[in-house]
């Protein structure tokens, strides 16, 4: 049998908390502990719940609760779960060290999918954020993360897989598209992040825009 998902909820709204960890425990994970505000996080942090779901709009802020949790637990992991649309809250708390970031539009059981496979060690942008957040960094990057075209590393399946990851689908979508295992894409997503030394898909999926970017930028001769 496989074991249930230790999960801590931290959001200052009690009817919207309570119906969150109502529908989690009715698909089988185990409540750790509930939470309103940013020192609440801290200290359920110190249960080492598997998985923390972490508003952002809550007494303290919850993007303000990430660095002090990992400080104290670096392999906590943290799920964002919000309304905010952000590109800024996205990067943020990403770049903190989030595993996930979530709309609180979502199902329950999509919810739950998320945070399985959070456990499980994917990570995890909310599919209507991540082309805009790639977008919108790739619009502000200016080159920063663009290296001496660093995409020249890639062979042409992993150039192709790292096309559909910036158009916005997901490891699934892509593995439905090319006839390949979801395994088969994690592999690849895991090699091409290596080659391009970024931490995660949407910075991989940067490195291609730049790179395009700057093959059809004019000579400055």
């Amino acid at each position: 049998m496989t074991p249930s998902i230790r999960l801590a909820v931290i959001d200052d709204h009690p009817l919207f908390r309570e119906g969150v960890v109502r529908c989690l425990k009715e698909v089988g994970f185990e409540i750790a502990g509930e939470g309103g505000n940013k020192d609440d996080a801290v200290r359920i942090a110190d249960e080492q719940p598997d998985i923390m779901l972490i508003d952002l709009s809550m007494p303290g802020g919850g993007l303000n609760a990430i660095a002090p949790i990992l400080g104290r637990h670096p392999s906590q992991k943290i799920v964002v779960l919000t309304v905010s649309e952000l590109t800024d809250d996205v990067t943020q708390a990403l770049n903190s060290g989030a595993c996930g970031y979530a709309l609180k539009g979502v199902g329950y059981r999509t919810l739950a999918a998320i945070l399985r496979a959070v456990a499980s060690g994917e990570r995890y942008v909310s599919p209507t954020l991540s082309a805009k957040v790639i977008s919108d960094l790739s619009a502000r990057s200016n080159g920063e993360l663009a290296q001496r075209n660093p995409i020249s590393a890639l062979n042409d399946r992993e150039r192709k897989i790292l096309t559909l990851v910036a158009s916005g689908l997901s490891n699934k979508r892509i593995a439905l598209k090319l006839n390949v295992s979801d395994k088969t894409v994690k592999h690849y997503m895991t090699h091409i992040m290596a080659k391009l030394k970024v931490a995660n898909r949407t910075e991989a999926a940067i490195a291609l825009l730049d790179a395009g970017r700057s093959e059809r930028a004019p000579s400055s001769r």
